[in-house]
């Protein structure tokens, strides 16, 4: 068997091209969708995403508002260059880029950020609308799962979802999302983590697999049920090199399966533009 390809990059510019439309209405009103992005420190990785998603802010139209602070910046500073996001109508919607430095209290930061400009979905009222199936901006890389299944048409309803991991980023919200009655989800949902003693029989049971653990290679061949889709959405860097949570050679037993790159990083990018553009759209 050979797994179909679950093609997050082709997807994502299809996604793009349709958010360039709805900014182009909303230039039409003389709307600019404006989205303030705040990095703390010299992380690389976080430098480089922020990079990422400033680019294809652009490319859509979006402007950028972006604060870089140095790694030694206080809380009460991060805090306030958040409150000024909050105070400019000309951005709709705040990131704040994860890690923040050690001994920056990160649930203070976030819940600073007002619910109504928070472009990641974690904001505990917008978790709560998503707990109570109500609509509100939905975490990226969750909203990016279930859409990046719906278009290669894996079935989900009815199906069981096994998620490798319960992070606040994805695991515990992409079991919410899975579980609602709602298009595309509707799924029996089993959360397995470092604890959990049977995980790999947990995970053969599952028609879809999500490994969002940051485990290179966690997810092994003999532990997927042939023909099952296979979702890596966890990373980590070993040397220089980027390496899923699934092992290359899931590949040979899977019915779908995420590439290594350009599966699920880019439609997390692209649910983060749709949810900048839609804040826009709730301000005008």
């Amino acid at each position: 068997m050979s797994a179909e390809i679950l093609d997050g990059e082709r997807l994502a510019g299809r996604i793009k091209v349709e958010l360039a439309e709805r900014v182009a209405r909303l230039a039409a009103a003389r709307v600019t969708p404006g989205l303030g992005t705040l990095l703390v420190g010299e992380d690389p990785s976080s430098a480089r995403y922020v990079a990422m998603k400033i680019d294809e802010c652009a490319e859509i139209g979006v402007r950028s508002f972006d604060v870089h602070l140095p790694g030694d910046a206080t809380q009460r500073e991060i805090e306030a260059a958040v409150d000024r996001f909050n105070e400019n109508p000309l951005v709709h919607s705040i990131l704040v880029q994860l890690p923040l430095p050690e001994g920056v209290n990160e649930a203070e930061v976030l819940l600073r950020v007002r619910a109504d400009k928070d472009v990641d979905g974690l904001h505990p009222t917008n978790l709560g609308r998503l707990v109570m199936g109500t609509p509100g901006p939905l975490p990226c890389t969750p909203a990016g799962i279930v859409e990046l299944l719906a278009a290669h048409r894996v079935p989900v309803e009815g199906r069981h979802v096994v998620i490798i991991g319960r992070g606040l980023t994805i695991g515990r919200p992409l079991a919410l999302l899975m579980a609602l009655r709602r298009a595309n989800c509707n799924a029996a949902v089993t959360v397995v983590h470092s604890a959990v003693n049977d995980m790999a029989q947990l995970v053969r049971s599952g028609d879809v697999v999500v490994a969002a653990a940051g485990r290179a290679g966690l997810v092994t061949r003999d532990m997927v049920r042939p023909g099952a889709a296979v979702v890596g959405a966890g990373t980590s860097f070993v040397g220089r090199r980027l390496l899923s949570d699934v092992a290359e050679d899931v590949a040979e037993v899977a019915g779908w399966i995420t590439p290594r790159l350009g599966g699920v990083g880019p439609m997390t990018r692209a649910m983060l533009l749709r949810n900048a553009v839609t804040a826009a759209e709730r301000a005008q």
